[in-house]
């Protein structure tokens, strides 16, 4: 990926091949193909649509950002600063800047990139980060036969002193249209970056106490007022040369229709507040506690994302600081801090109010992404008067926070290989592990409320989906700082109840755990309809829309927990509630070939095709044989339907496990193809694949068997990934706790025509006991062939799904392993 000031490449691999893998990554830099062809194909993959939520770490020069708010905004911002910096550029790329303007000039984006590579591609400006379970001294001694031939020419390290923003581009408020439905206001001043001052950290300082949630802070007030959402602060745009502070504030209706200058002139009240305070010790001495604590007990990390981070440190920091980065906030200083809290000044302000309901009032269009938008000037006086007019509220600093741990002492337990049940009730069930690998001083909590009828019809998901937000909003003024001590908690809606997980530091989790219980039992809907309430819902009304508003207003406030079904003992205790069948909607029993259900996203170019193929039970041998087949397919279909036909830039085979219920899935977005034409694609491949399978040697398949292998046996990182594995077992209703070392002694004993006679019987185009679940959902280019694809007469061996209800209430269910056979009725 590559950020403002550098590029990194990364790659991981199975430790038998890392010394070639090694090898190969160093001869990029020494002697770089960059062909033609390949070059070629990587401009139209550039500029392909992808999805960025699946694949966050590709490199975002696409065109996936035309439809994103955060990108589309990040490059208004970027416009409106002076074209003489580079800040100002487009730089994340297209087919316009990367083909058609380098041709029209005369340029050879090949050529242009070779020069690129001989100009900058210096190992005087290269760190590098290898991380390996051999010896220290092997992997120097691999490193320094390996990379000695990276050419050093001597460049300095690139440097634009000064800020981008001159006195035009300060002092504005920008109107700008989004994609997306809602509002929201992004208050940014240029600053001196904190990195100069990593030790002292008066960006981190000042967010905290921005971006605080207790009782009495901004957050708190704008909520409680009916006017926000959210809100969050912090340092974004940084480099060693410049900085900015941004204040993000999700309004509501009310917050953006009548009460934006109010919202501005809040803020500038609690950052005058904080001017007049000056800098606390004790604030500072708590974050700094905090952050040694979080750092000294932080989870071991995947090992790619360890030497992202480290790598990404060399380049910032002192070679004594590389481990520890900005971790570590030592040095109080009330000067530096009181130097940044006045950068955050009228004077200095740049205001970006984003709203839908701008459409057809801006008079200016951004370039490179066409946001809609206009400037208004404003002056220092505009600010003092609406500081003066905002609402007096009772702001005020956080108070102590009693949830910092300071016992962080191990407990003696006996060790204990899986899980054990400690109790069971016809109400409840509690599960016990004690942790004794990863000896930190932390526990991982889940509690799961069996709801049957959370989600027995849209209305139910709905309200549950309500109740565990209002839950949360009515915890958060006292757990937010359990939060800020490093006490992850969350309440979330599942597919039939909602879950309570804490995660953190054992010192002061049961203080937190109970009091979670305690505001559930004592909680009461109509206490948070003057606040809460009307925010929760209106967040969730850009999801279930107007016609619903009224109507759930209504059903919320009859939505009743009773305090008398569960209660919390000295030793946590499993909340007692009615067990029911856990059963997925998309578990059909019988085969059925192909299942068909079309929908129309006209608001969007992308087509989207899910070819899901459903294929068994869970069964120790069925799975390590749909893993080993995924696994041998995921490179030929990337290359197939991405590299070679160009479908588009996402192209994902994926597993898949709906309780227990295994299959296969292809993703692909596309704005070339139909989802027609890409399902047809898919099938193709198949049939292309089967060929693959029989022209594997058998030293192919025993690498791919031990490469799965090794993946399986591969240690869990940390206690929150060993504990979501476990709690899969449970909420599933499997309990194979045992599953890595079963399905490891299945795989060595799995022979190649056991996987080709898999692959015939369940995966291959027209295998008879293939279930096909085809969702295709079509962008606005291709709506023209879904009309013409709905008017044709389905094939004998296809349903149209018309009706998801009817569909669902026809199809037999695979019983569930929490118990019984069921089939839905709705």
């Amino acid at each position: 990926f590559t950020s403002s000031e550098h590029t990194n490449y990364y790659f991981d691999v199975n430790p038998d091949s890392f010394e070639e893998a090694l090898d190969r990554f160093a001869q990029f830099f020494i002697k770089p193909l960059m062909s033609a062809d390949a070059t070629m194909r990587e401009i139209k993959a550039v500029d392909s649509v992808p999805l960025s939520f699946l694949f966050p770490r590709l490199y975002p020069e696409n065109q996936k950002n035309l439809l994103s708010d955060v990108w589309r905004l990040n490059q208004l911002r970027k416009h409106l600063s002076s074209e003489d910096h580079p800040y100002h550029k487009f730089s994340t790329g297209n087919w316009e800047t990367l083909e058609v303007q380098p041709k029209a000039k005369g340029l050879d984006t090949r050529h242009e990139l070779i020069k690129f590579y001989n100009e900058h591609y210096s190992s005087n400006l290269m760190h590098l980060v290898v991380y390996s379970k051999e010896s220290v001294d092997k992997i120097q001694g691999l490193v320094e036969n390996k990379f000695q031939d990276i050419r050093n020419t001597d460049r300095n390290r690139f440097r634009f002193p000064g800020q981008p923003c001159t006195s035009e581009h300060l002092q504005i408020l920008v109107r700008a249209v989004p994609i997306k439905q809602g509002h929201k206001l992004r208050i940014g001043w240029p600053i001196t970056p904190s990195i100069h001052h990593y030790k002292e950290a008066p960006g981190r300082y000042i967010s905290h106490l921005i971006g605080h949630e207790s009782e009495g802070s901004l957050f708190y007030i704008l909520k409680t007022l009916g006017w926000a959402t959210s809100l969050a602060a912090g340092e974004g745009d940084w480099t060693l040369d410049y900085s900015f502070f941004e204040v993000t504030v999700d309004l509501t209706d009310s917050g953006h229709a009548e009460h934006m200058q109010d919202v501005v002139g809040l803020l500038f009240k609690y950052i005058n507040l904080l001017q007049q305070s000056g800098a606390s010790k004790w604030i500072f001495d708590e974050l700094s506690a905090v952050c040694e604590v979080t750092f000294h007990n932080q989870d071991k990390v995947p090992p790619i994302d360890y030497v992202v981070t480290v790598a990404t440190y060399m380049e910032t920091y002192p070679p004594q600081d590389w481990l520890v980065g900005k971790s570590l906030p030592s040095n109080f200083s009330p000067e530096i801090i009181q130097m940044t809290l006045n950068e955050l000044s009228p004077k200095t302000v740049r205001i970006f109010w984003e709203s839908k309901q701008f459409e057809g009032k801006t008079d200016m269009v951004e370039p490179w992404y066409g946001t809609a938008y206009s400037i208004e000037k404003i002056n220092e006086s505009i600010i003092q008067d609406w500081i003066l007019s905002a609402a007096e509220e009772n702001l005020h600093l956080p108070t102590p926070n009693v949830f910092i741990p300071t016992d962080l002492s191990l407990k003696d337990a006996q060790e204990a290989k899986f899980p054990v049940l400690l109790r069971k009730s016809s109400y409840s069930t509690l599960w016990y592990r004690p942790d004794t690998m990863f000896s930190t001083p932390k526990a991982f909590v889940k509690i799961y409320f069996n709801c049957p009828h959370a989600s027995s019809s849209p209305e139910s998901e709905v309200l549950t989906d309500i109740f565990t937000r209002l839950l949360l909003d009515y915890l958060n003024e006292y757990a937010y700082y359990a939060q800020v001590a490093g006490l992850d908690y969350g309440i979330n809606h599942t597919e039939s109840g909602f879950e309570v997980t804490v995660v953190g530091y054992n010192h002061k989790l049961r203080i937190l755990l109970e009091t979670i219980f305690q505001k559930i039992a004592q909680f009461r809907v109509m206490i948070c309809l003057s606040t809460g309430f009307t925010v929760v819902l209106e967040y969730n009304h850009r999801i279930v829309g107007n016609t619903m508003r009224n109507y759930l207003f209504k059903k919320i406030a009859q939505f009743k927990v009773k305090p008398d079904r569960f209660s919390v003992i000295k030793h946590i205790q499993a909340v007692p509630l009615s067990e029911s069948v856990i059963f997925d909607t998309s578990v059909f029993s019988e085969a059925l070939s192909v299942k068909g259900y079309y929908s129309v996203n006209p608001s969007d170019e992308n087509s989207c095709l899910v070819h899901y193929i459903q294929v068994h039970r869970d069964d120790f041998l069925m799975n390590v044989k749909l893993q080993l087949l995924a696994l041998i397919a995921k490179q030929p279909a990337f290359h197939q339907l991405r590299t070679v036909e160009q479908l588009g830039y996402i192209t994902a085979l994926l597993r898949r496990n709906d309780f227990g219920i295994h299959g296969v899935q292809f993703i692909i977005q596309s704005s070339v193809k139909g989802p027609k034409y890409i399902d047809l694609r898919v099938e193709s491949f198949l049939q292309m694949f089967e060929s693959k399978l029989y022209e594997m040697t058998s030293d192919q398949f025993k690498n791919n068997v031990n490469a799965l292998i090794d993946m399986k046996l591969e240690k869990h990182k940390n206690l929150k990934e060993e504990s979501g594995f476990y709690w899969r077992e449970i909420s599933d209703g499997t309990l194979k706790f045992d599953r890595r070392e079963a399905e490891v002694a299945a795989l060595r004993q799995l022979t190649q025509q056991e996987l080709i006679d898999f692959f015939n019987e369940n995966i291959k185009a027209g295998a008879p006991r293939k279930k096909t679940l085809s969702v295709r959902v079509y962008g606005s280019l291709h709506a023209p062939e879904l009309k013409e694809e709905t008017s044709e007469s389905a094939e004998p061996h296809i349903v149209h799904i018309d009706d998801i209800f009817s569909f669902r209430r026809s199809q037999p269910l695979y019983g569930s392993f929490k118990g019984g056979f069921v089939q839905m009725k709705l």
